[in-house]
């Protein structure tokens, strides 16, 4: 259909991708002709089953690996025209635990992945959007983009990168009337997720001294567990998140998916020196644990009492 945008998601298997692409594909005007990529194809089942009758219509799937120039240009290739209207660049990979423990390499697959992959898309679909001088490049990046979070320096780095990279591209674009979108989400209930979380509890941490390996499985991991449990939005919520992105005449460069964060990210800018965030990280972490899961619960009470998601 002529008047379809044509868009692009990337990691679609499961979880924020899977959902992002059922809704977009669902959309009750057929605005957008979705393509779902995955790595793997043979990881396609539960996509086509929760796109029902869409598939094959508004949604059709295809081969991708962000790490790979070789996929991302087939991919791209394999489009009529090479033409995107919207790039959604979901495709991401978690990395969590002391930095003595993690190897080089492990870290390097993070950017890969986090980083560079997202940018391999954007090399390879933004000279068409030049081009026809429109398109809308949205990134899932994460509020540890805005604020780091202890024992997620490697992940919290590589989305730091990407809203860097995308702050000064998204200057230059709008003298091409393309638009750059960031998505911010908290802990969001994915199988990604809950996966980090149970491998991480069973895992040896070699390199790391007893303390901070205490500090990590015994302080860290039962506050992100209270946290994620009182915080955590579903893919649905990030979705219609990115949808309202989607649909919006003047789509804002940031958009939190959680109102919750709000405070944090606040707090961050309200003192130049850091001083301030990095001490009061530190005093939530180390000397209020009791207090912590107290504060939690409340704000869990009035958060789904009081609060609409920040994308409305």
């Amino acid at each position: 259909i002529p008047e379809q945008k044509v868009v692009l998601i990337t990691g679609c298997s499961s979880g924020i991708g899977l959902r992002m692409a059922v809704m977009l594909a669902k959309d009750e005007r057929k605005r957008y002709h979705v393509i779902a990529t995955m790595r793997d194809l043979k990881r396609k089942d539960k996509l086509v089953q929760a796109a029902g009758d869409a598939y094959g219509k508004t949604l059709s799937l295809a081969v991708l690996d962000v790490c790979s120039d070789e996929s991302v240009k087939q991919c791209i290739d394999g489009i009529k025209d090479r033409h995107v209207d919207v790039l959604i660049n979901n495709a991401g990979i978690g990395l969590v635990g002391p930095i003595e423990s993690i190897p080089i390499e492990e870290m390097k697959k993070v950017f890969e992945t986090n980083f560079f992959g997202v940018i391999r898309m954007i090399k390879e679909v933004m000279p068409g959007m030049k081009k026809r001088r429109g398109g809308h490049i949205i990134v899932v990046s994460s509020v540890m983009g805005l604020q780091a979070v202890v024992f997620n320096e490697i992940y919290s780095a590589s989305k730091f990168a990407m809203e860097g990279f995308c702050e000064g591209l998204a200057v230059q674009l709008i003298a091409f009337n393309v638009i750059v979108s960031m998505i911010e989400p908290g802990p969001v209930h994915t199988e990604f997720e809950l996966k980090t979380i149970r491998d991480v509890r069973e895992k040896e941490y070699p390199g790391a001294d007893p303390d901070t390996i205490n500090y990590f499985k015994n302080v860290y991991l039962p506050g992100a567990v209270n946290i994620f449990e009182a915080f955590g939005q579903k893919p649905d919520d990030i979705a219609k998140c990115v949808k309202k992105v989607v649909e919006s005449s003047s789509p804002r460069f940031r958009n939190l998916t959680n109102p919750m964060y709000t405070p944090i990210i606040a707090l961050k800018y309200a003192d130049e020196t850091g001083t301030l965030s990095v001490h009061a990280f530190y005093h939530m972490l180390f000397n209020m644990g009791p207090l912590m899961q107290v504060c939690v619960t409340a704000m869990k009470f009035l958060s789904s009492n009081c609060f609409t998601s920040m994308c409305q």
